[in-house]
């Protein structure tokens, strides 16, 4: 059986193009809109990644 609690799947998406991240987050602790520099494959540089619904 699968665990129970405030952590929440989120998908990551790329502020200049179409790449996606999945990770997952706390709601409890982190209730706002996540933003993350990450390495986007298609671009071959670090951009920002933000929360998408």
């Amino acid at each position: 059986m699968a665990k129970k609690g405030p952590r929440e799947n989120i998908k990551l998406k790329s502020t200049e193009s179409a790449q996606c991240y999945w990770t997952r987050k706390n709601k409890r602790n982190t209730p706002d809109r996540m933003e993350m520099r990450k390495y986007d494959k298609t671009l071959r540089r670090h951009v920002i990644f933000k929360e998408a619904k």
